[in-house]
């Protein structure tokens, strides 16, 4: 994923995309209680958000997540959270949160995050999660094909093919 650096702008960021759309926004408004002391939001809140725009991303793609996990009984367990805090988002603030697909493989999915002030428009945080792919007790396993369908083009390949192939043509799984 490419991140702008510390004095790029959204516009920068956007330039560096594909044409076709690969992302969602979700605006939120910073509520008083995801504050500090000082006015400042909450470091923690910032996973929150990712959650929020994985959620929504979701939904722009084509399915609920809600669905994954009673239909399929296939949920998006954190192995990996990072965030990297660029300047403070403050209470009554308009934020966009741009969420992406970044890379998939059978039973990983990664997320990419930018958080963007509206008023602004600069960057104000970027994060990536990873998931594994777990049933409800726990135990990894595929990503649904149904589910394959939705992701992004480039990120739909090889990599997340049900079956390996032995150059003899076995199949392995």
């Amino acid at each position: 994923m490419t991140q702008p650096s510390d004095g790029q702008r959204r516009e920068d960021f956007a330039g560096a995309r594909s044409p076709a759309k690969d992302y969602a926004d979700t605006t939120i408004r910073v509520r008083y209680a995801e504050t500090d002391q000082m006015g400042v939001v909450y470091y923690g809140n910032y996973f929150t958000w990712f959650e929020i725009g994985r959620v929504e991303l979701c939904r722009a793609l084509g399915f609920e997540y809600r669905q994954m996990e009673a239909e399929d009984d296939s949920f998006l367990v954190v192995a990996e959270a990072k965030c990297r805090y660029k300047r403070p988002a403050r209470f009554d603030d308009l934020l966009t949160i741009r969420t992406r697909v970044t890379a998939a493989q059978k039973r990983t999915v990664s997320f990419g995050y930018e958080i963007i002030h509206q008023g602004t428009d600069e960057t104000i945080a970027t994060g990536e999660t990873t998931h594994v792919i777990c049933n409800r007790a726990g135990q990894t396993k595929s990503l649904p094909e149904k589910y394959r369908k939705f992701l992004p083009d480039s990120l739909a390949g090889e990599n997340l093919s049900a079956k390996a192939h032995t150059p003899s043509g076995e199949s392995q799984s």
